[in-house]
């Protein structure tokens, strides 16, 4: 089985996946809506969405007829964390950099 960050990773390795989690950080949206902007069919978008409900970033909910898809931004947590590692580490690496360049020159 595979761990969180490794199907968040997943999840946002497709662009139009993280286009569509951009369109809903701005608030719900139906799959229609959500499919408006793109190029894809209707089925497309929803395999999407799939992908990102599995990953836990996406909840669809029921209000009526209507079927909202909602962002589930915990998961995106994780990938914060693990990606801060890294942040530290450059910014080390910037720093001394930067110290570096300015020993040498005058």
């Amino acid at each position: 089985m595979r761990d969180q960050l490794s199907t968040t990773f997943a999840a946002l390795a497709d662009p139009t996946r993280r286009t569509l989690l951009a369109q809903l950080a701005q608030g719900e949206a139906t799959v229609n809506e959500l499919a408006a902007p793109h190029e894809l069919t209707l089925p497309a978008i929803s395999r999407h969405l799939a992908v990102l409900e599995r990953a836990g970033l996406v909840v669809k909910t029921r209000q009526a007829q209507w079927r909202p898809c909602h962002l589930v931004a915990d998961p995106l947590r994780e990938v914060d964390a693990w990606v801060d590692g890294y942040r530290r580490f450059f910014t080390d690496r910037f720093d001394r950099l930067a110290e570096q360049l300015s020993k040498e020159t005058p």
